[in-house]
């Protein structure tokens, strides 16, 4: 199991809006080259941040918005927007173990709860970071560049 990098890049994408607004035009190119990624792979990534409501994106201008404050979207709710589990389950458990076999019936019984506990655990320590502790550590690095 592996999260894409779809997450870090709207991480990267978040990033980047708030760094530069007001100073460049921030389109799908100019992300893209900040990623030094495709622009359709950012603009797939805007579509699915605008779908969740955490931005607005107007056509043509390279207006991104953000919807609310920085501390009031988390890691989570990005994971949520680019990376949504199935089901609402982080594991996906194999689909039919030998119910003839003693460890085939009671594999689910044995690993359930425990995968549940760690999808939790992720998911809440994703809930404790925010959008404004990328702006708050930006703003630490480029004053160290500077």
């Amino acid at each position: 199991m592996q999260i894409s990098s779809r997450f870090t890049v709207a991480l990267h994408i978040f990033t980047c809006v708030d760094t530069f607004k007001g100073e460049y035009k921030i389109t799908s190119d100019f992300l893209a080259s900040s990623i030094n990624t495709n622009p359709v792979i950012i603009r797939n990534i805007l579509t699915k941040l605008k779908n969740a409501g955490l931005i607005t994106v107007a056509r043509g201008t390279g207006g991104i918005t953000l919807t609310r404050p920085l501390s009031d979207i988390s890691f989570y709710d990005v994971y949520q927007a680019i990376e949504p589990v199935e089901n609402g389950e982080l594991f996906h458990f194999h689909e039919a173990p030998n119910p003839n076999c003693t460890v085939g019936k009671n594999i689910h019984g044995l690993l359930d709860g425990k995968l549940k506990s760690i999808q939790s655990a992720m998911e809440n320590e994703m809930k404790k970071y925010t959008l404004s502790d990328l702006h708050t550590g930006m703003q630490e690095l480029l004053k160290k560049e500077a």
